[in-house]
């Protein structure tokens, strides 16, 4: 028990440093010296702050599906899945790495993983027996619908402060800086 409340108390420790060296570079003041400068400490925090979203997003959004024994690399599989046009054929593990832009090797541990919970399954399409297409199976649609509840939730209450048009805006240019990223 004494173990318990040491790791909770140097979680805690380490989360409000975590935060108040997050206030300090957030609030400090861009320095206008040089255009090239100011650019770079912008560009700096941008992608600081997306390091800090996707680090946040992941641990919490773990936390919002976990109940359904999903993690975040799960749901985004399951995802892709059940988009319309792609839920009666499934996609080639090729394709599937392109659209979440992730390595074979990490698609592959999540898929092996996935295959082995029964949520997904690698069939052959018609025609083509070279090629195999990651597919849900009927677990893994019932799984994905009473994943959506949580996940509804979990968007709700993470764009909560943002109006329609910054939640808009927010995906416009999120999508342009993956775009330019995807050539870098």
């Amino acid at each position: 028990m004494l173990l318990y409340w040491r790791v909770l108390v140097a979680k805690s420790i380490n989360a409000l440093l975590y935060f108040f060296m997050a206030m300090k570079t957030a609030f400090r003041p861009i320095k206008a010296v040089a255009t090239v400068d100011a650019r770079f400490e912008v560009a700096n925090r941008v992608f600081f702050r997306l390091y800090q979203a996707s680090n946040l997003m992941h641990r919490t959004g773990t936390r919002a599906v976990s109940a359904h024994g999903a993690t975040t690399q799960q749901w985004a599989v399951m995802g892709a899945l059940s988009r319309p046009g792609i839920a009666n054929v499934g996609m080639s593990v090729k394709e599937l790495m392109a659209f979440l832009a992730v390595s074979r090797q990490s698609l592959t541990i999540v898929l092996n993983r996935m295959e082995g919970l029964g949520v997904v399954e690698r069939t052959r399409p018609k025609g083509d027996g070279r090629i195999r297409h990651i597919c849900m199976t009927a677990k893994g649609r019932a799984t994905w619908s009473k994943m959506l509840i949580d996940i509804h939730a979990y968007y709700d209450e993470a764009i909560s402060e943002f109006s329609m048009a910054d939640a808009k805006l927010l995906f416009v240019l999120l999508d342009r800086l993956t775009q330019k990223l995807s050539v870098v």
